[in-house]
């Protein structure tokens, strides 16, 4: 029997919900700080950060973690840097050797080729130091937005907010903001979140978006934050894993 069509006005009540439900930042955060520290499991550029690696270093494993595995990208950087741990050494290995060095992280020739793209370009144009103006990261070769606010929260301790597709997609089911394109979501992540939480927004809702509320998967059962969270509670919710959870009240 095919499933009855949702009344206009029952999406509008929908709608109206996920923009009215007040957001706890406090809570929020809190509950994601406890729920990822029960994992032990911490992003590589994160332990990198807290070991007190070097800007470079820090640099390279944010731009060698792009679409790749974070025990992938630990073990690549731990063979790269044993050989060059700094941008004058980096230039000093031939490029097929950082390849075999660096795979099978995503991309890995391409990421090898840039590699001594920006070590020459921070030569030259910093003096062998990483800079920490977010204009002048994006100017590097191969560093977008998300590389930059990254590295300036882990390199330099500045309060940034860095917005990936899971930080874009689950602050817009959470109805903190309501935005097309991650973007959009940066600045209006920083509108509505007190800026003491900035940094921390990427490590634990990256967290959350890969383990529980994946893309094509949300399991909301075991989401330390679902009761905050006006998606979970919609019945037509089709890709919610959870069939126990329902509108309270």
């Amino acid at each position: 029997m095919p499933k009855r069509k949702r009344s206009s006005t029952a999406e509008k009540e929908v709608g109206q919900r996920r923009r009215l439900t007040p957001i706890k930042i406090a809570t929020l955060f809190s509950r994601l700080r406890a729920w990822a520290t029960s994992l032990g499991h911490v992003p590589i550029v994160d332990l990198m950060s807290a070991q007190g690696d070097a800007p470079w270093q820090i640099l390279v494993a944010t731009m060698l973690s792009s679409r790749t595995k974070d025990e992938t990208t630990a073990a690549a950087v731990r063979r790269l840097f044993a050989v060059a741990d700094d941008p004058i050494k980096t230039l000093t290995v031939p490029t097929k050797r950082l390849e075999k060095l660096i795979f099978p992280v995503g991309f890995y020739q391409v990421k090898a080729a840039r590699l001594h793209d920006l070590a020459r370009l921070i030569i030259e144009r910093h003096g062998g130091q990483v800079p920490r103006t977010f204009g002048e990261l994006i100017a590097l070769p191969g560093i977008g937005v998300k590389t930059a606010t990254l590295v300036q929260i882990r390199a330099f301790g500045i309060a940034e907010i860095c917005v990936d597709t899971h930080v874009h997609r689950i602050t817009n089911l959470l109805g903190i903001v309501h935005t097309r394109r991650p973007e959009e979501t940066r600045e209006a992540l920083k509108q509505v979140v007190p800026k003491r939480y900035w940094r921390s927004v990427n490590q634990y809702l990256v967290t959350l978006g890969q383990i529980i509320c994946k893309p094509k998967k949300h399991y909301c059962d075991r989401c330390p934050i679902s009761d905050l969270c006006p998606a979970a509670f919609e019945p037509h919710y089709s890709k919610c894993a959870c069939t126990s959870l329902r509108m309270k009240g």
